[in-house]
């Protein structure tokens, strides 16, 4: 019964990550997966058929966004060092 609502409380606070705004979500997903799966792996989780596909589809959706989110940072971390070179410049 531990072991299920663990399995439980993962997929609630995942569910709940997943409506924030980005910068938050990012920073969730990471504490998230820090809490979750440092010491623990999928086969761990006591879920239902349809709770684990829920979890699979959500862990895959925010898979996505964090490469996506990884990009954006990457062009505007690229446009601040321009910003700055340009302002050195003058």
């Amino acid at each position: 019964m531990e072991r299920r609502n663990w399995s439980l409380k993962a997929l609630s606070e995942l569910n709940y990550i997943d409506s924030l705004d980005s910068e938050q979500k990012a920073d969730g997903l990471v504490r998230w997966h820090n809490e979750y799966f440092t010491t623990n792996t999928i086969n761990d989780f006591d879920l239902e058929i349809n709770d684990l596909e829920r979890l699979s589809e959500l862990i895959f959706k925010n898979i996505n966004f964090l490469k996506s989110y990884r990009d954006e940072t990457r062009i505007e971390l690229t446009n601040t060092k321009k910003l700055k070179e340009f302002a050195k410049n003058k």
